[in-house]
Parts: structure tokens; C-alpha cells; sequence
């Protein structure tokens, strides 16, 4: 895909359509898809990313842009884990959102699946529903789609716990909660 534009079009330039970019993507982004996606060099956007990264150091901010094997991508920084934890459980602690309910649901009944898939069947973005659960230790990471490079996400022994179930096999069928076949005109037997 060749970019229909330059990212100087844009106000903050490269640094603030990478920032855009990174702050929607659902799974960490390699420098050389983001240099294709913005019409820029593979180094030249490898450099803007080394430089935004040192730039949230500098600065001291809550997040940091870290780099791992599977690209690049926005992250709290560790030392606030027990802030961004309360914050995700905060009166939460009883209840699940309708949300977290429909994600934990789509976890529980085609996993391994990836944050991808979870948003593809909502119809939303559910990243944040998916740290929610994450936390709460009801969803874990589990692999690598190898197609997608995303992470496999399943639910934890923490989710049969709560459900009072030893295993997967022991969740309720679907089948009865499923509309209705719609009725056809073809006779029995065709």
C-alpha cells in the first residue's frame, strides 16, 4: 500500500501519525509496516521510533513505547501496575461490565483467540475489556497466532474457579441460546 499522502502533511508530522497509529493498533507494529503505511523509510522510521521512545523516557511519562519481538508498542510502565490495577478494578470488584461479559463469553467459547477476533465478533475494539479481564486474572496470553503474529488469548484456571467448573468441557452448550434457524421453503430430505 503506497501512502496517498505524506505524514508532514499532518500536524506533529512523523511522530504524531506514528503516535496515532500505535495508540489504535490492537498488536504491537513493525517499524517496517509502519514505514510502508506512512511512505518513509524503513530506518527513517525505525530512528522516529528510537526517538519517541527516548523522548517518554526523558520526560518521566506514566507509559513508554517499548519494542519487543513482536514490534512496537504503547505500554504503562511498570512501576504503575498497582495504580492501573486499581484503577481496572475499581468497583469492579462483583460485577463484570455487559462488555467484559460478551468478551470473556467469546474468550471462553473459541479460544485460543486473539484481541483481533474478540473486536471482529463485538463489532468494537475490546482492548480495553481484554486488559480488564487480563487483571482481573480471567484472561490470560497463551502463544502467538502464527498467521497474525498477535497473542493467543484463553481463560485462566482463576475463570473455572469463579464458574465452579473443573474444565472447559463442563461450559454450558451454546445451541440453546442461539436464534432460530430460519425456516426455508426446501422439503425434508433435499
Amino acid at each position: 500500500m503506497d501512502a496517498q499522502f505524506t505524514a508532514e502533511d499532518f500536524p506533529g508530522g512523523l511522530r504524531a501519525c506514528m503516535e496515532a497509529i500505535l495508540m489504535v493498533a490492537d498488536q504491537p507494529q513493525h517499524a517496517a509496516d509502519l514505514a510502508r503505511v506512512l511512505g518513509v523509510g524503513e530506518q527513517e522510521a525505525r530512528a522516529a521510533l528510537e526517538r519517541l521512545r527516548s523522548q517518554y523516557d526523558e520526560e518521566g511519562r506514566g507509559f513508554e513505547l517499548r519494542h519487543t519481538a513482536r514490534g512496537w508498542q504503547f505500554a504503562s510502565r511498570a512501576q504503575y501496575e498497582q495504580v492501573v490495577s486499581a484503577f481496572v478494578t475499581d468497583g469492579q470488584t462483583a460485577r463484570l461490565s455487559q462488555a467484559a461479559l460478551e468478551a470473556l463469553a467469546i474468550v471462553a467459547y473459541k479460544q485460543p483467540v486473539t484481541r483481533a477476533q474478540v473486536a471482529a465478533i463485538r463489532g468494537v475494539n475490546s482492548d480495553g475489556v481484554i486488559r480488564s479481564l487480563t487483571v482481573r486474572g480471567l484472561v490470560r496470553e497463551d502463544g502467538v497466532d502464527e498467521d497474525s503474529r498477535a497473542a493467543l488469548l484463553v481463560t485462566s484456571g482463576l475463570f473455572l474457579e469463579h464458574l465452579g467448573l473443573e474444565s472447559l468441557d463442563q461450559l454450558p452448550p451454546l445451541a440453546p441460546f442461539l436464534p432460530e434457524r430460519e425456516t426455508t421453503n426446501v422439503p425434508d430430505g433435499e
